[in-house]
């Protein structure tokens, strides 16, 4: 995963610097533009990642789990899986009343 949001942000970097050059060889404002603007998503983009990542060490921490242990969804999955309630807390006889 780590590795496809690497790569993500690198072709919108590439893209931006490309529409960038674009945009002083053409003397146009627009693509400047897009082009910031795209640059400004892949740092947003890596940024919104280190946040998720040390969001869920620390809930890691908080719950007294090791953080090596799964990719956190794992974690919080079994978790929510325990807090369902029985699919049998009506039995047959109810129904028919």
């Amino acid at each position: 995963m780590t590795l496809l949001i690497i790569l993500i942000v690198i072709g919108l970097v590439a893209w931006a610097l490309r529409l960038m050059e674009r945009a002083l060889v053409n003397q146009e404002f627009s693509l400047m533009l897009a082009g910031f603007l795209v640059a400004s998503s892949a740092a947003a983009m890596m940024g919104v990642y280190f946040l998720v990542g040390d969001y869920l060490l620390y809930m890691h921490e908080l719950e007294g789990v090791d953080p090596t242990y799964g990719n956190g969804l794992e974690f919080y999955a079994a978790d929510f899986s325990s807090e369902l309630p029985s699919a049998n807390l009506i039995s047959p006889g109810q129904l028919s009343n």
